[in-house]
């Protein structure tokens, strides 16, 4: 998934200034003209403009949200961050063509707003009736954020006039057009956050009015043109995560006097690091970082340096030699992740990061076997001195004691494990249901489990050398990092009979120790189909431990919602049967986790953690983060191996840890697969719960057609999927239910994602039945009983529960809070069954005992 940007400061003066004087005309301003008026009709059509923003029987110039005039003609057009109409939701398109008849446009903003469409070809055209271009008036033209897909098209060349250019954040394609050299009035260029590929088109470098020019986040390649320097207008210079290869030339930056920020981070660039870079008298910001840079630090870095106030990202290549820095000549100077060797003197750590280094008397550097063959490799000269030879000594002594030492552990262990796998082998496995082939539902008992991985009935797989893995990720290079996970970094690996696997290197000098430790724990004792299948492990490099999984075709939830592409290589949505199946497979595996025994919580539910392979079945990852119900500390695995309770209900007056931490996490996954929304679960700051406080008050069990409002607008539903929709909206709501207590458990979530369409018609149908009875209840009564509490409660009660919160995405929450409500447990004790019962039990209470 790309990440929207900012744009750069460079457009505000020309933007305000535009917005100000159009502000001052459209006050007084009528539209004069029959052609416009009938454009602004149409084009109010064909983008479903909603009727608050453009009222139809009002004065465009005086009336209409985003629309400016001057001299009785619109010359302005925003409707950043419109919502379309629920009909044009429907369909979105990019269906613009009303434009053409605006002679006088000089800005048309839609950034934000879901086009869903290829730019059409007619922008910058010659148009016969005037004598000019199509819009060949304009000035400003953003489409950021727009899912726009395609190409940009070579006419776009004939917006002569354009001053500022932003296509960033979409799913544009192909190569950039060499017409963009005739934008010769360009200011700025953002074409950032794309799948753009090929190399920078030479026409770019005579673009001399140019202040502005990012292109980071695509797949552009080649070597970084020395041409570059012929843009002497430049202050923003962003070339960061693409594919440029080759040196930095020396000469680019001779040129370049006014250039303030240069990012050229997380690409494959190798060579020195030039002096001339340094010596630019404007620059502030500078990141070179996730290359492949080497030799030592330029001159620049002396202690004989200039003051200057600017901040420098080096981290992450492959310098070397001593250091000898002044880091008060520097706000912020970060290189660490080299190799840089030597005696470290009068130098602050606080505005300077040396971590990851061969240094001495520095914390967090490399292990001095690492430096050794960096240095020999080179054939460059490695000093033994006499602290790195006690250091080492020390380490092995260490070394030798901890072997000892875990031998007596792993015997103890042994014991551990085997009575553990034969409590686990006697505990009763959990029904599942599982969809068709193509996702959707079938009767219970129909359909078998998914087919077992060959190579997970090898426990935590086969063993392998750390060689290995570097040959498997061609030494851990930036061209194949997947991303920076919470407990490690993933990278791509091919093995040798050709099969794509994922492999996660946790760094002991970043990542707690135990991170590993659980995961292939818990994976060599608990086996289920719904789990990330590990092929293998390294353990054998002191301070680097890796762990090699399976490659899942569709990666995560949270980049395959929006992301998934056609047999025609075009971009789309996934479709509701496919997010109905995602739904009930995460489900199955957190019902697994949750009734195991002990029960185990997963703790980081989230659209991340859930993986997708080629048919888009669910694996559960993250698994670092996975504790027993009851532990306040999930590093610890004692209790994983301790004696289970001999109840089969823990116990909750007393549990810091429970399943109600994931319910809540899984309620916004649900959310997530309605609405679209793939930031829900990420985090739980300010900006997630006032989305949650808004969308909530839209699902309602009396009213289907409340949840239109807040329904995908890609997601295509006719009548019957609408009540599905509608159905995993209430089990979401019930599921966020700001009292832990009141949550239903995941074997009850499970149930309802299988069968939707029994929820909303079973409640509907014997609503007041079940209020005012004492009958049988089918297991759907668990959600009623919490889908009126959380109904009752506001939205904003969530925030009283902040004295309890759990881990999620290392953040801390008080809505998905695992801790129960102690100030009702002597009710729970003896009423948990009534407040969620057991599937097809006959119970004797009525629904509202037990609140």
């Amino acid at each position: 998934m790309k990440v929207k940007k900012l744009k750069s400061f460079t457009i505000m003066p020309l933007f305000f200034f535009f917005l100000f004087s159009s502000a001052l005309s459209s006050s007084t301003e009528k539209l004069s003209s029959r052609t416009e008026w009938l454009s602004l009709l149409q084009l109010r059509s064909s983008l479903g403009i909603r009727a608050k923003n453009w009222p139809k029987k009002t004065e465009p110039c005086r009336n209409w949200t985003g629309i400016h005039c001057r001299n009785g003609s619109v010359i302005g057009i925003n409707i950043s961050n419109f919502r379309r109409t629920h009909k044009a939701r429907v369909h979105p398109s990019f269906s613009v063509d009303a434009l053409a008849n605006f002679t006088f446009l000089a800005s048309f903003n839609a950034s934000g707003f879901v086009l869903n469409g290829s730019i059409p070809e007619w922008f910058g055209e010659e148009n016969n009736n005037n004598n000019g271009n199509y819009l060949g008036a304009l000035q400003v033209l953003d489409l950021s954020s727009c899912s726009i897909t395609g190409s940009i098209p070579e006419s776009i060349g004939g917006l002569v006039l354009l001053k500022s250019l932003l296509l960033s954040g979409n799913s544009l394609t192909g190569r950039m057009p060499s017409s963009l050299g005739m934008l010769s009035m360009l200011s700025v260029l953002d074409l950032s956050g794309n799948d753009l590929s090929g190399s920078i088109p030479d026409s770019l470098f005579s673009l001399g009015n140019l202040t502005s020019l990012d292109l980071s986040s695509n797949y552009l390649s080649g070597n970084v043109p020395n041409q570059l320097g012929n843009l002497s207008m430049l202050e923003t210079l962003d070339l960061s995560n693409n594919a440029l290869t080759g040196n930095v030339p020396s000469v680019l930056f001779s040129r370049l006097s006014k250039l303030r920020v240069l990012k050229l981070s997380g690409n494959s660039i190798d060579g020195g690091f030039p002096d001339s870079l340094c010596s630019l008298p404007s620059l502030r910001f500078a990141d070179v970082s996730n290359n492949s840079l080497t030799g030592r630090l330029p001159k620049f870095f002396g202690s004989n340096a200039s003051s200057t106030d600017a901040t420098f990202n080096l981290s992450n290549n492959l310098f070397f030699g001593t250091l000898n820095i002044s880091a008060k000549k520097f706000r912020m100077i970060d290189l660490s992740g080299n190799y840089l060797e030597g005696e470290v003197q009068g130098v602050s750590l606080s505005n300077v990061s040396l971590a990851r280094n061969c240094l001495e008397n520095i914390p967090n550097q490399r292990d001095v076997s690492v430096c050794r063959v960096f240095y020999v490799q080179r054939n460059l000269p490695f000093p033994e001195n006499p602290t790195m030879k006690k250091s080492s000594r020390k380490k092995l002594i260490f070394i030798l004691a901890g072997v000892f030492g875990g031998l007596g552990f792993i015997l103890l262990l042994a014991l551990a494990l085997i009575l553990f796998l034969k409590l686990c082998g006697n505990h009763k496995s959990l029904e599942v249901q599982r969809g068709t082939e193509s996702g959707g539902p079938v009767p219970e008992g129909t359909s078998p489990m998914p087919p077992k991985d060959l190579a997970f009935d090898i426990a935590v797989g086969e063993p392998f050398t750390y060689d290995q893995i570097l040959k498997l990720t061609g030494n851990f290079a930036d061209a194949n990092i997947i991303k920076h996970g919470h407990s490690g970094d993933l990278f791509w690996g091919v093995m040798e009979n050709g099969a794509t696997v994922v492999i996660k290197k946790v760094d002991l000098s970043l990542f707690k120790r135990e991170s590993y430790v659980v995961e292939l724990e818990l994976l060599s004792k608990v086996s289920h189909a719904r789990l990330i299948p590990i092929l293998g492990h390294c353990l054998e490099n002191e301070n680097e431990k890796c762990i090699v999984y399976k490659y899942m075709p569709n990666g995560d939830l949270a980049s395959s919602l929006q992301r998934v592409t056609d047999a025609d290589g075009k971009s789309k949505s996934l479709d509701w049967i496919t997010r109905l199946k995602i739904a009930t497979g995460a489900a199955e595996g957190l019902a697994f986790l949750h009734d195991c025994s002990p029960p185990l919580a997963h703790r980081d539910v989230q659209a991340s953690s859930i993986l997708l392979d080629d048919k888009f079945e669910v694996r559960l990852g993250s698994l670092s983060e996975v504790t027993t119900q009851g532990d306040f500390h999930p590093g610890v695995m004692n209790r994983l191996f301790s004696k289970p309770s001999s109840s089969n209900q823990p116990n909750f007056g007393t549990s810091s840890v429970t399943w109600a931490g994931d319910v809540y996490g899984f309620g916004k996954i649900l959310l997530e697969l309605i609405t679209g929304n793939t930031e829900v679960s990420k985090s739980d700051d300010a900006t997630s719960r006032e989305w949650l406080e808004q969308t909530l008050p839209y699902i309602s069990i009396d009213d289907k057609e409340r949840i239109n409002k807040i329904v995908d607008p890609s997601l295509i539903v006719d009548e019957d999927l609408l009540e599905e929709v509608w159905a995993m909206a209430i089990v979401a709501r019930s599921c966020l239910n700001p009292r832990p207590s009141k949550r239903p458990p995941m074997r009850h979530v499970l149930k309802a994602l299988e069968n939707p369409l029994k929820v909303v018609r079973e409640e509907s149908a014997s609503s007041v039945k079940l209020r005012t009875t004492s009958s049988r209840k089918s297991w759907s009564t668990g959600f009623f009983g919490s889908w009126r509490q959380s109904s009752s409660d506001s939205a904003t009660a969530t925030n009283k529960d902040s004295s309890s919160g759990t881990k999620q995405s290392g953040k801390v929450s008080s809505q998905g809070s695992g801790v129960m409500d102690h100030s009702s447990s002597n009710k729970r004790s003896s009423k948990s069954n009534e407040v969620f019962p057991e599937p097809l039990e006959t119970q004797d209470v009525e629904i509202g005992e037990g609140r």
